[in-house]
């Protein structure tokens, strides 16, 4: 009783203080530590909830607030200059005549905190994954211990896996930003793995909220050896999956709405594993013409 109360006067703080999306970019900074423990954590089976509420770790800081004021302010100057320039801030005629572009490359420290690593550690597994910078800075370096044991708690059928993905861009105001790839019709990759398979996932923004879950998946293949490969998968070989099914009904990626981009391994082997990436970018292919790989049909065929 003493948790459904907590949660309802934590719910009902959020619902008075973001209720006006003015107000939200200014306290949401303040609440994101607590909203996220009631929202986006994973709490194992047997597990005892947090006895403090959620309002007693919250900062209402009035500095703060004006500090992500300030900030808010400027990054909207920026986004506006930009948008005056063109497509993306670049003027239009480079962005239509656009044949590669480089999204991410590994040369600092910075470039590794725009990605967000993960494993199974997060349902109760134990397989580890880390990330950083190789040799000479010259690449990221992801790599543990796989490990497919699955966890004792009665519920979790399936364990083992790591991944590796892309924050999701935000604008001024807390507005959620999207890549836009459409220009493009392949992903272009530099990397050198140790020869185990990897799973490419692309999330789009979702419609509806039961979609949330929905991915685009395509499979990337490592050689192994001291060689580094470029690796080239075209947009339309990406198939639609959720939670981990494959789905009958596919269309192709709305590329005007990427959210981010991940790695992911899981192919049942318990061992270590390592993958370097160069850069991830985009290639607008003129000798590829597939729009689709998938059959697509009528669920509801007309009479």
């Amino acid at each position: 009783m003493a948790l459904t109360t907590a949660l309802l006067n934590s719910v009902h703080l959020r619902g008075i203080c973001c209720r006006h999306k003015v107000l939200h970019p200014l306290l949401g900074p303040l609440l994101s530590d607590s909203m996220s423990k009631l929202y986006s954590s994973y709490r194992r089976p047997g597990s005892q909830p947090e006895k403090k509420k959620s309002w007693q770790s919250t900062d209402f800081s009035f500095k703060k607030s004006f500090d992500v004021l300030k900030t808010q302010l400027s990054m909207l100057k920026e986004e506006t200059k930009d948008y005056l320039v063109g497509p993306g801030g670049r003027p239009l005629n480079q962005h239509l005549l656009e044949q590669t572009r480089v999204l991410w490359e590994f040369r600092s420290q910075e470039d590794l905190n725009k990605w967000v690593i993960s494993s199974d550690v997060e349902i109760g597994g134990k397989s580890e994954v880390y990330l950083k910078l190789g040799r000479n800075n010259q690449a990221a370096l992801l790599y543990g211990t796989l490990n497919t044991e699955v966890p004792r708690d009665g519920e979790t059928k399936y364990s083992g896996y790591c991944s590796m993905r892309s924050k999701p861009r935000m604008g001024s105001f807390a507005r959620k930003k999207y890549y836009d790839w459409s220009n493009f019709n392949s992903l272009y990759l530099r990397v050198r793995g140790d020869g185990r398979p990897w799973m490419v996932n692309i999330y789009t923004d979702p419609y509806f909220s039961h979609q949330k879950d929905d991915l685009y998946n395509y499979f990337m293949f490592t050689r192994g050896g001291p060689y580094w490969q470029e690796v080239k998968i075209p947009f339309s070989k990406f198939f639609l999956s959720s939670r981990g099914r494959v789905q009958d009904n596919q269309h192709p990626i709305w590329l005007d709405k990427i959210s981010t981009l991940g790695f992911t391994i899981g192919d049942k082997v318990d061992g270590p594993f390592q993958l370097e990436i160069d850069f991830i970018g985009l290639l607008n292919d003129r000798a590829h013409t597939e729009e689709f790989a998938y059959e697509t049909y009528d669920k509801n065929t007309p009479v």
